[in-house]
């Protein structure tokens, strides 16, 4: 068992070895959120990038009927607000500044605000029986709280997203992972514990490499061409080149041995 953190009501969290794993928990709602859940995801995800020593996050929901399936509509009929912490939605869909992995152990219905997450993961496994929509055009809404119909537009191919999107219907496991949605499709009550074998299989990776490499990624699209994007500069690429790592990774090769990760 890993260590456990106290003064959350609406989330666990739970660290073992580099990886923090994120659970909502409010199984009565089916993991829905609330302004007060916002904002204890945002303090985890405040606590996951501000820790060295954490290097992968996983977000999972409680239980195997939902991830999450969005906004808590009866908590926000009473308040009436569209309020978020300054992360955003669950604490990450504006988190753009976040360049550890994070990856989504869907564990069940995965619908509205549980997608805004989804699309914000870097990797994602779900289990078979997990099922996927966007109904907001259903209850006169869209998709705008958490920058799910831009990252799916560049995510996605384009008809696929726009199926997801405008059709409102659900999807199931298989579906999700033709499509791009999520990369594994695992046996019901497996997505965590396949996604903690995802997560000790990034720990093996030299930890400033993992961020060079998300930063390039994710930034390199802000260029008007292939070219620009090549020879734009990308601090987490010079970190990682500059950093002891980079040498012990070669060394640790030459020397027939596991290399010794420090971060630095």
């Amino acid at each position: 068992m890993g260590k456990a953190f106290d003064g959350f009501q609406f989330i666990r969290l739970e660290r073992e070895e580099g990886i923090l794993t994120i659970t909502l928990d409010r199984p009565e709602v089916l993991n829905a959120l609330h302004l007060p859940a916002h904002v204890e995801l945002s303090r985890a995800f405040d606590l996951y990038a501000d820790d060295a020593e954490l290097r992968v996050a996983i977000v999972t929901g409680t239980g195997d009927r939902a991830f999450c399936v969005g906004t808590d509509l009866k908590s926000l009929a009473v308040t009436g607000d569209y309020e978020y912490p300054k992360g955003g939605f669950a604490g990450i869909t504006k988190r753009f500044d976040l360049f550890k992995p994070v990856v989504a152990a869907v564990n069940g219905l995965c619908l509205g605000g549980g997608v805004e997450i989804l699309a914000a993961c870097d990797l994602a496994v779900a289990s078979e029986h997990a099922q996927f929509a966007l109904p907001e055009p259903l209850v006169g809404l869209a998709a705008l709280g958490g920058g799910a119909l831009q990252r799916l537009a560049r995510q996605l191919p384009m008809k696929e997203a726009m199926w997801l999107v405008l059709t409102a219907q659900r999807i199931d496991a298989e579906e999700a992972r033709r499509i791009g949605l999520v990369n594994r499709v695992v046996p019901r009550g497996q997505a965590l514990a396949a996604a903690r074998d995802v997560a000790r299989g990034l720990l093996a990776c030299a930890p400033l490499a993992l961020e060079a490499s998300k930063q390039v990624m994710l930034q390199s699209g802000n260029h008007s061409s292939l070219e620009a994007a090549m020879r734009a500069q990308y601090p987490a690429a010079r970190r990682m080149l500059a950093s002891e790592d980079a040498r012990e990774g070669p060394r640790a090769f030459a020397e027939k041995r596991k290399p010794k990760w420090t971060g630095r």
